[in-house]
């Protein structure tokens, strides 16, 4: 993996860097496993729901496999590559049977690797097994949070969370959040960290890189009208005078939006810490 920094040629240029990991495939993606990606433009029955969102380059959607319910079927991981729909990277496995599928690529993942998943999986990078069959102190990612129904957390590129022991049907996992949380142990997760954990650390160096990403500009509250924004007005630069707001007038920055009596409370052990 490595951070490749251009040459200061002009202004774009100045600030741009771009990830480039070491184990990607010189392949095009598998036709079998992309479908079409309509866009929406951040609109819900014509009207904008989403904010700053429109146009972007032309992508596909490629189909991935979170639950992996092959189970005791070995699989050869034939490639991997960069999926434009999320952070980390995925990989093509190709199972003894000769179907093929996409799943999330772990850290140390490469090609020719052999994985598999069910409850008899060896405890290894890129395997897949029930959490009560992981040893207490493993590092896993693409965790289940109901039985069946596939990974929903800890999958974005650079994440991962510790097994931190198991209590009665349930198994206690710390987030990389520091949040610690319960999780049924007839769930399944995979063995290891993200891949791609560099992410994090690209620079898009220039506006017209993120109107390719789909990124639309943001206008500050404090650049408008009062009659558009709460924010808005006064002569030269003023303070806002008040909490942070929405267009709307709605709290921003800090306001807690989740319920008090939230039906998940009673799985949350320990709360993330504050930043």
């Amino acid at each position: 993996m490595a951070i490749k920094i251009y040459k200061k040629n002009n202004a774009g240029r100045r600030f741009m860097s771009i990830v480039k990991p070491d184990a990607l495939t010189d392949k095009k993606p598998e036709k079998s496993l992309l479908a079409p990606l309509p866009k929406k433009g951040g609109r819900s029955l014509g009207k904008i729901s989403v904010r700053h969102q429109g146009g972007g380059a032309k992508r596909r959607y490629r189909i991935v496999d979170f639950k992996q319910d092959k189970h005791g079927i070995p699989a050869k991981v034939t490639a991997i590559e960069k999926d434009p729909n999320r952070s980390s990277l995925i990989a093509l496995v190709t199972y003894a049977d000769g179907e093929k599928r996409y799943i999330l690529a772990t850290h140390n993942m490469r090609a020719g690797q052999m994985v598999t998943s069910g409850p008899e999986a060896p405890v290894a990078e890129g395997n897949r097994l029930l959490l009560s069959n992981i040893p207490a102190g493993t590092t896993i990612c693409n965790i289940e949070m109901q039985k069946g129904k596939g990974g929903q957390i800890v999958r974005s590129a650079g994440s991962q969370a510790t097994l931190m022991a198991l209590d009665g049907p349930m198994a206690q996992v710390k987030l990389s959040s520091s949040e610690v949380r319960l999780v049924p142990k007839d769930c399944y997760a995979t063995i290891g960290q993200v891949s791609n954990f560099e992410h994090s650390a690209e620079r898009i160096g220039k506006a017209g890189r993120a109107r390719h990403m789909g990124r639309r500009p943001t206008v500050r509250g404090t650049a408008m009208n009062p009659v558009d924004h709460p924010h808005g007005g006064g002569e030269g630069r003023q303070p806002l005078g008040m909490h942070p707001k929405t267009p709307w007038g709605k709290p921003a920055l800090g306001k807690k939006t989740r319920k008090r009596k939230h039906r998940t409370n009673q799985y949350i052990i320990r709360r993330r810490n504050k930043k």
